[in-house]
């Protein structure tokens, strides 16, 4: 698409509910608010709203809407990333989208796509991303 930018980033604060959907057998669902902070090409924070289904004590997906407010190489504003993930094994990968139109300030017209992968050196968040 664009520039690819790999930008490390910290869950910095977690707040779960349960959520009911009915009956469900082994499976559990979850909302929770989550908060994170970046680092590198993106200096910023962003809230997340995931919700969750999990069998014992695994996730075994999520889906997610984050509001990430910051700086993307020297450019500031605000935009919306969607994402979800499934959770099998050792695969602790996601993938999305910056939702298009929700770019501000210097981020407006900002388009792309996400992968968030977790590994021995923490987690990361690539970014192949356009400001149009």
């Amino acid at each position: 698409m664009g520039t690819v930018v790999r930008i490390p980033f910290e869950v910095t604060g977690w707040e779960p509910e349960p959520l009911s959907l009915g009956e469900s057998g082994p499976v559990a669902f979850g909302r929770v608010t989550l908060r994170k902070t970046f680092s590198g090409p993106l200096t910023g924070t962003s809230v997340v709203a995931m919700t969750s289904a999990t069998v014992g004590e695994t996730p075994a997906g999520y889906v997610a809407l984050e509001l990430v407010t910051g700086s993307l190489r020297g450019r500031t504003g605000t935009f919306v990333l969607q994402h979800s993930g499934v959770v099998d094994g050792a695969d602790q990968r996601a993938t999305g989208v910056v939702l298009p139109g929700t770019g501000t300030g210097e981020l407006a017209g900002l388009r792309g796509t996400v992968e968030l992968t977790h590994d021995e050196s923490g987690a990361v968040l690539t970014l192949d991303h356009e400001i149009g």
